[in-house]
């Protein structure tokens, strides 16, 4: 039996009442019973252990035995904006990106993106982090914000924020952490370049590294960003870095980068 359930209303009481697709789970598909032992979160960061007290048609009861707050959470705040791809591979990016810790997600509206999600889509796309956070541990709930432009998405964080825009022009992503490489790459010679070199960038992040509260990424639809969208990025202060020589579907280029970041800061 799956033994996590997600409880949408904060559980202060010493009994729960599950109704709707959690109860329906626990007591139809799970076939759970009476005396059965389970986990509940809220998405307040802790976990309760509970045991089942009453199963009904459309309800399941049950009662708290303890609460223990278990943080399962990356080291900092990981904010990734992308321009989602099509059909059902937005629900594959949703729950790996719950799976990598990522905080927030955000569709962004971009030249050449393809798709927006629909109001109806959202919320599916909502339910999904659940089932994936039921899945890998997570006792706080990954957002999904509404979409924005990406020049809104790109004038939202402070600029004390580590900001990175990922584009095929851009330094190497190694230069965020080079203290993972034996050899420093290049300066980028792209007509995106400015005026610091690779290792400039590099000594920033990594004077700033252990102060930055959140992080912001944000990755192109399948066309990629235009020249526009890139130019606007680096003038409103993002590192523009580049995931590697090979093309990247949308899905994958944001999971590349979200475990790159999630994984290095454990």
């Amino acid at each position: 039996m799956s033994q996590r359930f997600f409880v949408s209303a904060p559980i202060t009481q010493d009994h729960v009442i599950l109704s709707g697709d959690e109860a329906h789970h626990l007591g139809r598909v799970m076939r759970g019973k009476v005396g059965d032992a389970v986990k509940l979160f809220d998405g307040s960061g802790a976990e309760f252990e509970a045991i089942v007290t009453a199963v009904g048609r459309s309800t399941v009861e049950l009662r708290i035995l303890a609460k223990q707050l278990v943080n399962r959470e990356a080291p900092r705040t990981l904010c990734l904006g992308v321009a989602i791809p099509k059909g059902d591979r937005q629900r594959f990016l949703v729950e790996k990106a719950v799976e990598m810790g990522v905080a927030t997600l955000t569709p962004l509206e971009t030249t050449y993106g393809v798709a927006q999600p629909t109001a109806n889509a959202l919320e599916r796309l909502r339910r999904a982090v659940v089932e994936a956070s039921k899945q890998c541990g997570r006792n706080r709930l990954m957002k999904i914000a509404d979409p924005v432009p990406l020049a809104h998405f790109l004038h939202e964080p402070s600029s004390e924020t580590m900001r990175i825009f990922a584009h095929p022009s851009g330094n190497s992503i190694s230069t965020l952490l080079p203290l993972l490489h034996h050899d420093m790459p290049n300066r980028s010679s792209d007509k995106y370049a400015n005026d610091n070199t690779d290792v400039e960038t590099s000594k920033r992040f990594l004077a700033a590294d252990k102060h930055l509260p959140s992080i912001y990424a944000a990755i192109g639809p399948e066309g990629g960003f235009s020249d526009d969208e890139v130019c606007e990025a680096s003038r409103a202060g993002w590192e523009v870095v580049n995931l590697g020589s090979r093309i990247l579907r949308v899905e994958t280029a944001a999971l590349v980068l979200a475990a790159y970041l999630t994984i290095a800061t454990e």
